[in-house]
């Protein structure tokens, strides 16, 4: 959908496990849309992403 838009997007890879960690970043990760190790995902790149990804950064990788 966002590439419709023009807007420029991210593609977040889990690459570590949440288990655990606390239980705030775990969801995080699930309010991502990542479920499995090595899962890629593409979400839009605004502030409200990129705030979730600062929580979790140590579990993600990013691309832009």
């Amino acid at each position: 959908m966002a590439k419709e838009n023009g807007e420029k997007t991210l593609r977040i890879a889990l690459v570590r496990s949440p288990i655990g960690c606390p239980e705030n970043q775990k969801q995080t990760v699930r309010a991502l849309g990542l479920y499995k190790l090595h899962q890629v995902v593409e979400k839009p790149d605004n502030a409200a992403v990129r705030g979730m990804i600062q929580t979790v950064q140590h579990l993600l990788k990013v691309n832009e």
